[in-house]
């Protein structure tokens, strides 16, 4: 029989035997949509993921347009979608969420009033911003395509609100494609003084135009992600290579990966940036439900924890939950 890819009959497929059950995870990156969003990806499947069998303790959600309240002021509109996962947050027994990076647009001449808002919606679950960098080239053929403006990192106003967040003690994401590398490494350094944090390896892609140019970009990667470390007020979440836009094709193959076959297409992106980094700047993420058109959260886990068996006990505690914690202060 064949299955929609994506789908929990497709995802079925592949079912292992949970890899090191008792090491503690925290998945600093996911999303939420409510009924209707642009996925449906609420508290109850959130919970039958992390329920899976891995040791999950906590999560962080990361923006993703959900629950704007557009009946509000352009720029606090996204205050609706901190207001809804603290909700989902405040009903959930378990108190699983312990973290939200809120959207802001960090442009705004009234930011700190924005902050505010966000801060009073979360209440200490409110951690930080993602004003992502993602500029997509050709947006027509990624399924998830950024829309920033280009020269973004460069923008003088955007750059204060960064360095605002670090004032504030707020943390700053970013998702951004493996072409705007370098404007990522220029507001590294002209922002010491916040922490910022890499989403998704800077997601070198491997669609459209880019599928021919697959081992060219690989290179590149490699070289400008060591010159990111050197930054040291960055930090890298390490996932969200199964996102269909990195070109890998198993969102559309007729089963899942198992986690041996992810291991040994992905591995060394993985091993690259942990030495690049170190297991103290490294913190693995799900990138939940994106990846999950993929491969399920069961497979992933376990293919992160088979990439990470050639550390240390303690290293390996920094990257499933270490980092995360110390980084958006759970």
């Amino acid at each position: 029989m064949t299955y929609v890819p994506g789908t929990q009959e497709w995802l079925d497929q592949v079912d292992e035997d949970i890899v090191d059950p008792d090491r503690a995870i925290v998945d600093p990156h996911h999303h939420l949509w409510p009924p209707g969003g642009a996925l449906p990806y609420g508290l109850d499947e959130l919970h039958a993921d992390t329920g899976a069998g891995h040791r999950v303790v906590r999560t962080v959600f990361v923006e993703c347009g959900a629950a704007h309240d557009i009946d509000r002021p352009e720029e606090f509109r996204p205050v609706g979608e901190t207001e809804f996962v603290a909700g989902e947050s405040a009903r959930d027994p378990s108190h699983l969420i312990g973290g939200i990076v809120a959207r802001a647009d960090l442009r705004a001449p009234n930011l700190d009033e924005v902050l505010d808002a966000h801060a009073e919606a979360g209440g200490e679950l409110f951690k930080g911003i993602r004003h992502a960098l993602s500029s997509a080239e050709h947006p027509d053929v990624l399924r998830i395509p950024g829309r920033a403006p280009r020269d973004l990192a460069h923008d003088g106003d955007f750059r204060r609100g960064v360095a605002r967040l670090g004032d504030r003690g707020l943390t700053y994401d970013t998702w951004h494609y493996h072409y705007q590398q370098r404007d990522f490494i220029d507001l590294a350094r002209a922002v010491p003084g916040t922490t910022m944090v890499l989403d998704h390896f800077g997601t070198p892609l491997g669609v459209g135009p880019y599928a021919d140019q697959r081992d060219e970009i690989r290179a590149q990667w490699r070289e400008e992600l060591a010159e990111v470390a050197r930054c040291p007020n960055v930090v890298a979440k390490l996932g969200g290579l199964a996102m269909p836009d990195n070109g890998f094709g198993w969102d559309v193959a007729p089963k899942p990966p198992t986690s041996d076959e992810f291991v040994a297409e992905q591995r060394d992106f993985y091993l690259h940036a942990i030495d690049c980094f170190g297991p103290d700047r490294c913190m693995f993420e799900s990138n939940f439900p994106v990846d999950r058109w993929s491969l399920s959260y069961k497979v992933l886990w376990n293919a992160l924890k088979k990439i990470a068996a050639q550390f240390s006990d303690a290293e390996q505690d920094a990257m499933f939950s270490g980092t995360a914690s110390r980084v958006y202060r759970l």
